[in-house]
This record gives structure tokens, sequence and C-alpha cells, in this order.
């Protein structure tokens, strides 16, 4: 990206000027090297997402951001309904609440390395995983439509997981609002099979390590320690996050000039909040965080019952959760904005929600650290934990980065690397690896991405989140 467009406002904060038709500024958090190493196109995007009606305070960008649908991926932004706001289809993505859910396992490096082979071959075998995976579980019409209002409470209630993971998920696991009604016929069918399943992409189920601690009171509240085993389930809504996204952006395309919406890009399509059309939108795109919701818990009780089998003599309760944070979602919250609260939609593409200390919408125990902030890496890089940072709230509306962000295409990542070389040379570092595809494997090559570790200090540096733990990867379900 060219620097010279941008105004450096401190050391990992940089202002895109309002011109032409933004209505507020456009605000990257970065580091120096990861700005200058951004597409011209992530600026591109940050402005035209300034130009949507009834934006608020700056259109964001976190330190993973790259060129993505509509919004740039680590897209930021707030809208007021009261001020005309929309919401966007593009600025929540098509796998609605893809998110990072932690476990904590009560084992250390040494008992996974006594069995390394038999828990990735176990995992591999209970968790299903790829292009087109289904699960065991079918969904009929009254099922599917209990799951698309109940989350993972309703996973919960039958029988997939404890009450007390509900407390260490946002929106308690259920987020209210959700209007089966407004998912197509479509986005159910696609779904019907796919629960408890993690899909293909950038999808995985990670058993990692804590490698470094930076931050001992938070790590002491999360249960964390160095030596410490953790396995992460990255997956969102599948099929019907993706149909969902299809459909209503379809919709708001053609229904936006008629709202009196300029659309820059055909991807930003939107529509008023207090419309219709958006009101439909909200209902659809909060069943399509729910089912994201209710797959994670799921594939939480396969894994569960995958150490268990692995290591019998483990007491329950089994794999307590840490906790699970979404990306890829709209939500109604209360930011102070210019001295006032204001109720807003927070859409954030790429991006996680990262509270601070003292939030009302934090669980007690985490209440003095802040929210846990779950950071994906890529088979062969760290993932970290970072906890939301005081004032974090008046710089993203309490966001953070989501992972290290591409580097390269899929299509750029074959044509440089070989799947089944790279399964070879991770297992050479003590990191095994399952899949069913070596394409996929290729596509996500630890170097296809950012530095994953760059992004989380610019995120840190920046005051959007403090670093906690440091993860390294063990054995990794790949879809």
């Amino acid at each position: 990206m060219d620097l010279g467009k941008l105004k450096q406002r401190g050391e990992y904060e940089w202002e895109l000027p309002q011109t032409g038709a933004m209505r507020v500024p456009g605000v990257i958090y970065a580091s120096r090297a990861l700005v200058a190493a951004m597409d011209e196109k992530v600026a591109e995007q940050v402005a035209n997402v300034a130009g949507l009606p009834g934006i608020v305070a700056a259109s964001y960008a976190m330190p993973d951001a790259h060129w993505g649908y509509g919004f740039p991926i680590g897209g930021v932004a707030a809208f007021d309904a009261d001020a005309g706001g929309v919401v966007s289809a593009g600025g929540v993505g098509f796998d609605i609440s893809c998110g990072v859910r932690t476990l904590l396992t009560g084992l250390k490096r040494a008992d996974i390395e006594r069995a390394q082979a038999r828990l990735a071959d176990v995992l591999y075998a209970r968790i299903p995983a790829g292009v087109g995976s289904t699960g065991a579980l079918r969904l009929d019409a009254k099922s599917m439509e209990a799951m698309l209002k109940g989350g993972a409470r309703w996973a919960v209630q039958q029988g997939y997981g404890y009450e007390a993971d509900l407390a260490h998920i946002e929106e308690h696991g259920c987020v209210a609002g959700a209007e089966p009604a407004a998912v197509s016929e479509q986005a159910k069918k696609r779904q019907r099979d796919e629960m408890g399943t993690l899909g293909s992409g950038n999808h995985y189920l990670e058993v990692q390590v804590v490698g470094e601690l930076f931050d001992a009171a938070a790590a002491q509240a999360y249960g964390l320690a160095v030596g410490d085993v953790v396995v992460s389930i990255h997956c969102g809504s599948r099929g019907l996050g993706h149909q969902i996204g299809t459909d209503y952006l379809r919709e708001m395309v053609v229904a936006a000039p008629a709202a009196g919406i300029r659309l820059p890009d055909r991807e930003l399509a939107c529509a008023p909040l207090k419309s219709a059309l958006g009101q439909r939108y909200l209902g659809a795109m909060r069943a399509g965080i729910n089912c994201a919701l209710a797959n994670r818990q799921i594939l939480t009780h396969l894994a569960r019952q995958a150490f268990a089998e692995v290591f019998p003599g483990a007491r329950p309760p089994l794999l307590p959760l840490l906790y699970d944070v979404s990306h890829n979602t709209c939500k109604e919250e209360t930011h102070m904005v210019d001295g006032q609260q204001r109720r807003l939609f927070v859409h954030r593409k790429g991006a996680t929600r990262a509270f601070g200390p003292g939030h009302a919408e934090l669980p007690a125990e985490y209440a003095q650290a802040g929210q846990p902030v779950l950071i994906g890496g890529s088979m062969g890089t760290a993932s970290w934990i970072l906890a939301g940072a005081a004032g974090t709230e008046e710089r993203a509306f309490g966001s953070a980065c989501h992972g290290a962000g591409r580097a390269m295409s899929r299509h750029e990542a074959t044509k440089r690397w070989h799947g089944r070389a790279l399964i070879d040379e991770l297992a050479a570092r003590g990191i095994l690896i399952r899949s069913p595809s070596w394409r996929g494997v290729a596509e996500e090559a630890p170097l296809a991405y950012k530095d994953v570790g760059a992004v989380v200090d610019a995120a840190d540096r920046a005051g959007l989140a403090r670093k906690v733990a440091r993860l390294e990867p063990l054995v990794c379900v790949k879809g």
C-alpha cells in the first residue's frame, strides 16, 4: 500500500483521510511494515465502507487486513439505525460466525507426545472434515428450527456438552432475534447433514501447547501455564451461512437504489437497518450465528469423546471451555461515541470482539483480565491468546484481529507447495497433520499467511488487545 495516502497518527495507527464520498475517515491499525505490505485494494475497500450511510466514527482495518468481499477481511464498521444506518451482507461475509473456541485439557506436552499419533488418528476419525463433509446428526424441519433459534444452548440440551460451557461463549451460546423463517429452504437443506463438521478452507481442530506467557495475571485467570495442552476449534456455519450470504446479497443489490443507496461496489450490498429487508437479514444472520455456535458445540463434544478414548484416566469435566469467540458477525451493541452512549450495529468481518476489563458481557472470572481473544495460526505457525485491552472500545468498538491474514491466494499457494511434502515437513518438526485433501493442505501452507507474530505484536502495541499466551501446534485435523 502507498503510505503517501495515509496520515500516521501513532506508531501503529494510520488514517486514510476523508475524501470524496467518504462520510468518515478510515483507520488502519498496523505496523509500518504490515501496512506497506497490504494490497492497495485494502485502502479502496476501507474508503468504500466509509461511504455507507449511517457509519459512525471511522471505517477500521485490523493488523491482519487483506482484500475481501466488499469489506476488507479484518474490517470493522458500526452503523446507527437512527441515523439511516445500514446492515451489509458483504460486511458480515459468507461464513457467518466463523470463529474459534479453545478448550483446556489438563494435560502436558509429554502426555500428548506419548500418544500423539493415536490421538491424531482418533480425532481424524471422529471429526468430519473437508469439502462436502457430513456428520452423524441429521436435522428434520423441527430440529432445524430449534437449532437456529437455540444455538449452542440447543446443542447442550441435546446432550452435546455441559451447561457450564454456555457461560464461556459470546451471548451465552445463543443470539437473540434469530428468525429461522428468514432463512431460505435451500440454506436449511445445505445444513441438514453438516452439523458437527469442520468443513474446508482454513478450518481446523488443533491440539496445541502453551509455549510462552506474556501476562501472568490474565493467564492465571484463563487457567493457562507453560507446557499446558489446549484444543482449538476453528469453523463456522458451513453451507447455511454461505447460502444466507448469497441469498441476501442478491436481494440487497437489487433493492439498494430504491432505498436511495448508491453502492460504490456491488459487493457492499446493504439495506437500511430499519427496512423490512434489513430486519429480515438480521434475523437470518442471527440464525446463522446460532448455527455456528451449535456446530462448534457439537465438535467440542466429539473432541471430548476422542480425548476420553485416548486418555481414559482423565477426570470430568473433560476439556472445559476457555472461551468461544466469533468473527464475521453484525451485533447490536452499546458504545460511547463523542461522550454519548449509542446503540450501534457493529460489523466485524474477519475481526473479533475484544472487550476490555470490567465489561458487563464478560464471565465473572475474566472480568479483571478482559475478554479472551483467540487468534488462529496455520498448521505450522503459532496461535495466540490475547486479552481485550482497557480502552479498546474507544479504538475500534472493542475489536481486534482474528488471525494472521492471507499473504497470497490459495491458487498461488498450490503452485508453490505440494500438500504431501508439507505434511512430511511438518511431521519432521513434530506436528502431525490429518486431512482428506492434499490440495487443501497446500492452500493453507504456513507461508501463505502473514507473520502471525507481527500481526499480534501490532494488535498489542496498538492497544486493541494484550498478549497473554503463544500456542504451538502438535496435531492438526485440517478441512
